[in-house]
């Protein structure tokens, strides 16, 4: 049953990549008008905003929380079909607002910092799907679909850290720098000239308190799958870093090498290391499946990150595009190679 609900956000996926071929200029297996327009909504609302509500669904076991997955889910598929944009973006509306009222039960069952810095999360998903909805281009939502994905993960990691009894100054400096990533992300994309500027400061304050207090700074020197999860963030981090740094000092961009490299600095260096590092952990939640952590999963993230690195730090920044489109398959490469082991492992440990 569960599975099904993930069954539209996997062709999310996998359009999108196909999407990020026909933006690197290489042939593709699915070639329509649509595909590059929607090709970052399809990844972060269509895939990865689906597994995170699924996720909470799951979480809090109440029948109507599954609805915003749901949402989530038709919402990609329908950037997939010939009906408006809007509608999309309505049924992406719909989604967020389920996933605000899954944070708002979860705070009546415990207020905790954590689900307050991730309804803002939600707060800046359903935004940006309202501007869509308004006729706002998919690239000026770049600020709310990455506040959406960074407030979510600095909740979980906020709520991990209070393993390490962080004090109260510590928790207000926390959600300081979290409301203030939200309030850039709002002035980004309602006056970038100056939004921008606010957001990338906002962005790498965040990366520092995560730096600072994140156990990940202490797991690195473990063992086993704690340090490979540490290995993944912390690398996760710098990526944002880049992406802060480009906006904080370039402002608004919404084309070209700069464009590029913050935009895939987020969602493919942040982004999917934190869906690396989280995986084996949040997917046997979820499917009631284990997926054992095994070293070859260092294989598709060093692969992830090195051609990232040579995709933003080669090809952008020196406006190579053959490095461009190198590092951008291999990127995808690194995808797929994750979704195949972590298959694999998932299977072997159902046999066992």
């Amino acid at each position: 049953m569960r599975l099904a609900f993930l069954i539209p956000g996997g062709i999310a996926l996998l359009a999108g990549l196909d999407a990020a071929l026909l933006l690197l200029g290489l042939p593709a297996p699915l070639t329509f008008e649509r595909l590059p327009v929607v090709h970052g909504p399809l990844l972060v609302f269509g895939f990865i905003g689906t597994v995170i509500a699924l996720e909470r669904a799951v979480a809090i076991r109440i029948w109507w929380a599954f609805g915003s997955p749901a949402a989530f889910g038709i919402a990609g598929l329908l950037m997939l079909s010939p009906v408006p944009l809007a509608v999309a973006g309505g049924m992406l509306a719909v989604g967020a607002i389920l996933l605000l009222f899954i944070y708002l039960a979860i705070w009546r069952r415990q207020a905790m910092l954590a689900s307050a810095i991730q309804a803002l999360a939600a707060f800046l998903a359903l935004a940006s799907a309202i501007l869509w909805m308004g006729g706002m281009p998919a690239s000026a939502l770049v600020p709310g679909m990455t506040g959406f994905m960074v407030l979510t993960i600095a909740g979980e990691r906020i709520e991990l850290a209070r393993m390490i009894a962080l004090s109260r100054a510590t928790e207000r400096a926390a959600f300081a720098v979290c409301a203030a990533l939200a309030a850039g992300v709002i002035a980004a994309m309602l006056w970038p000239a100056i939004g921008y500027v606010a957001f990338g400061a906002a962005l790498i304050a965040v990366v520092v308190w995560l730096v600072i207090f994140d156990v990940a700074t202490r797991l690195v020197k473990s063992r086993g799958l704690p340090r490979y999860i540490a290995a993944c963030l912390l690398a996760g981090y710098f990526w944002l870093v880049v992406a802060g740094v480009i906006w904080f000092v370039a402002g608004p961009v919404s084309s070209g090498p700069l464009y590029d490299a913050a935009v895939h600095a987020v969602f493919l260096g942040f982004t999917l290391a934190m869906i690396m590092a989280h995986a084996p952990v949040i997917f046997p939640a979820v499917l009631r499946k284990p997926l054992p952590y095994r070293p070859a999963f260092y294989i598709p993230v060093v692969l992830l990150h090195l051609s990232l690195a040579a995709r933003i730090l080669i090809g952008d920044l020196r406006d190579i595009p053959v490095a461009v489109q190198l590092g951008g398959v291999a990127n995808i490469v690194a995808v797929l190679l994750f979704v195949m082991l972590a298959a694999a492992s998932v299977l072997r440990g159902a046999r066992r």
